[in-house]
């Protein structure tokens, strides 16, 4: 699964991928730098701590995937 969040601040959308499948879950930033995780949890947690709905053109699409990533955990 994969979500982009489009920012103000970047012509290039921020990127979040959840693969269960493979193993995969990062986060491209706005600065598009990135960050890999171990899992759904840990990728979850660090959306909490260092974005907020406010960062995005979208809040709702921000919502949306924050809903997803909760429902991949069961």
């Amino acid at each position: 699964m994969e979500f982009e969040l489009k920012s103000p601040g970047s012509a290039i959308p921020c990127l979040v991928t959840a693969d269960a499948d493979n193993g995969r879950y990062m986060i491209r930033k706005e600065d598009t730098s990135g960050e890999v995780f171990n899992s759904v949890q840990e990728l979850k947690e660090w959306i909490r701590s260092n974005w907020t709905e406010s960062l995005f053109e979208n809040p709702k699409q921000f919502t949306y995937m924050l809903e997803n990533l909760k429902a991949m955990e069961q």
